[in-house]
């Protein structure tokens, strides 16, 4: 029997993502990579702090006293969910108009290489991310308050209704990703079911609409639940989809009173149930969920799983997710099988996370058959 993943490979080659058209919003950030010193060897060489759990420690020993750590900035790149899956989705050379807080008056530098392959608007000043990388998670800490200009208004006020209308008739997908981060985006996607819906075309094949809302955690349990609420409303016009990674997935689901709150807590309730009940619940299309090891999602009340290529130790962490949605909604819009769709999303992260970029089609392709022919060291 022919492995699925050369299966996968093989057919990817027979697609061409050129011929997608993408509308992508609405945040951006300036991600500052930064290692955590445990111990200084020199001026130039020190031992970093690898889990979390240390940097927790010295923390609490803190406590009622005081103490020093040490941070180290290692590189700067493009951040916020939206401009990092939309960097993932340019790699395939897929026709792609990204609209966000990339700086203002001028675009910020750090996001000035996408205009190679994307077509920029910015409506705000980005924000600002600390992202602490440790080998079992990361820390990111942001300054966003420049983020509260992302409002609907603005967005029609510097990107045009008729050009928001244009484009959300004629595109395969439209993504609005980082809710939790962006205080008026409710009211956006409240506003587009009132002015927008009504007067886009109704399509036989529908467009799909992904989701992240990103981690939720700070957020008040009836801002999610109104938020959530809206997304069925997108159905008349869009294939509706929800992106989580596993920690949202089980903070929603609590919530949302799903499940009994103290099984959430202690992820005792399976991914399967999880999925379902979220899928059940919001009334969409589709609800995707990814940890770091498998995935699994929901699609027309069908659940799939599929085991990914684990890394222990990451070259580059911040911005996996992203590119797992990057993978997986390309995996969508390519009429692949949802379970496809999961091995493209983790073979996306996977190879960001082990050359901290992003694959080109044909690197994809690679990966995808390297994979299940051995060649991916998961060390």
């Amino acid at each position: 029997m022919i492995d699925k993943r050369i299966e996968l490979a093989e057919k990817l080659l027979t697609k061409d993502p050129k011929q997608l058209s993408m509308l992508i919003g609405f945040d951006g950030f300036k991600d500052e990579i930064i290692h955590v010193v445990d111990k200084r060897l020199d001026s130039d060489h020190f031992v970093r702090l690898d889990k979390i759990e240390a940097l927790a420690k010295r923390i609490e020993k803190a406590s009622g006293l005081s103490t020093n750590i040490e941070l180290v900035p290692v590189a700067e790149k493009i951040g916020g969910n939206g401009p990092i899956m939309c960097n993932a989705l340019s790699k395939h050379k897929a026709k792609i108009t990204y609209v966000g807080a990339l700086g203002y008056p001028t675009i910020d530098d750090v996001f000035k290489p996408m205009a190679a392959s994307v077509d920029l608007y910015s409506i705000a000043t980005n924000g600002h991310s600390d992202a602490l990388e440790f080998d079992d998670g990361k820390l990111i800490l942001g300054k966003m308050a420049s983020l509260n200009d992302v409002t609907y208004e603005r967005l029609i006020e510097m990107f045009g209704f008729d050009n928001l209308v244009r484009l959300l008739s004629e595109i395969d997908m439209f993504s609005s990703v980082n809710w939790s981060m962006l205080p008026y985006m409710t009211d956006i996607w409240q506003k587009l079911i009132e002015n927008v819906l009504p007067v886009l075309p109704k399509r036989e094949s529908k467009p799909l609409f992904f989701i992240d809302i990103a981690d939720p955690e700070k957020r008040e349990k009836k801002e999610i639940q109104e938020a959530l609420g809206l997304l069925k409303q997108f159905r008349s016009h869009f294939f509706v989809v929800l992106g989580l990674n596993k920690k949202e997935a089980y903070d929603v689901a609590d919530e949302l009173d799903l499940f009994d709150s103290e099984s959430l807590q202690h992820m005792q309730v399976s991914l399967e149930d999880l999925n379902m009940g979220l899928y059940e619940h919001l009334g969409i299309n589709g609800v995707v969920i990814h940890p770091v090891d498998r995935s699994c999602c929901v699609v027309d009340g069908v659940f799939y799983q599929e085991e990914g290529p684990y890394i222990a130790k990451p070259k580059l962490s911040t911005g996996a997710g992203d590119n797992f949605n990057a993978g997986f909604v390309l995996g969508l819009l390519l009429q692949l099988e949802p379970n496809e769709a999961l091995l493209t999303g983790m073979s996306t992260s996977g190879f960001y996370v082990r050359n901290a970029r992003s694959p080109e089609y044909h690197e994809l392709a690679e990966f995808i058959q390297d994979w299940a022919t051995g060649k991916i060291h998961e060390d």
